[in-house]
């Protein structure tokens, strides 16, 4: 590879990398931004990014071709994997606590966002009235200005069990 073509890598990777953290930094600005608190029954929006084609300079030398090592799979039946998926998740009494107190806290503790605080039982009321299953479903997948709360790092039954401790404190 010459000079110059790793410079002209090296900068595509920075105008990635700015782009990626410009992004971001919009994303977080919008997502705490003021405007209307009222509610509404619009699902959360999601927010698709453009994507950035970097363009590849040709190496001068061909690299060397690594081959790659195959791995045997076991086989899985369905009846295994439906069996995994219908076991609950099993966790702690004070589970739903503790994510409050780790994630929930922060908006629901002041109201940010249009967030019904804590133990309100008039900011709650409207929303109880809805359903267990409909709070559920919005904390888990987002909603309104309220960004989905099951991620990679927080299983659905945490997010549920969140949410029916802070429902047991607004009743």
């Amino acid at each position: 590879m010459t000079v110059k073509q790793a410079v002209i890598k090296k900068k595509s990777v920075v105008k990635l990398a700015l782009s990626g953290l410009s992004l971001s930094v919009l994303l977080t600005l919008s997502a705490c931004s003021g405007g209307d608190n009222t509610p509404t029954d619009e699902p959360a929006v999601v927010n698709e990014t453009e994507a950035v084609v970097v363009e590849s300079v040709a190496p001068a030398e061909a690299e060397p071709v690594v081959e790659a090592e195959t791995v045997e799979v076991s086989e899985v039946t369905a009846e295994e994997v439906s069996a995994a998926a219908a076991e609950p998740e099993v966790l702690a009494a004070d589970a739903g606590a503790a994510l409050y107190e780790k994630q929930c806290k922060v908006c629901h503790e002041k109201g940010l966002l249009a967030a019904p605080v804590f133990g309100n039982k008039e900011a709650w009321a409207p929303r109880i009235a809805k359903g267990i299953d409909t709070l559920h479903m919005h904390s888990a997948k987002g909603f309104n200005k309220m960004p989905a709360q099951a991620s990679a790092e927080v299983s659905e039954a945490q997010v549920h069990a969140a949410v029916d401790y802070m429902v047991a404190a607004a009743s």
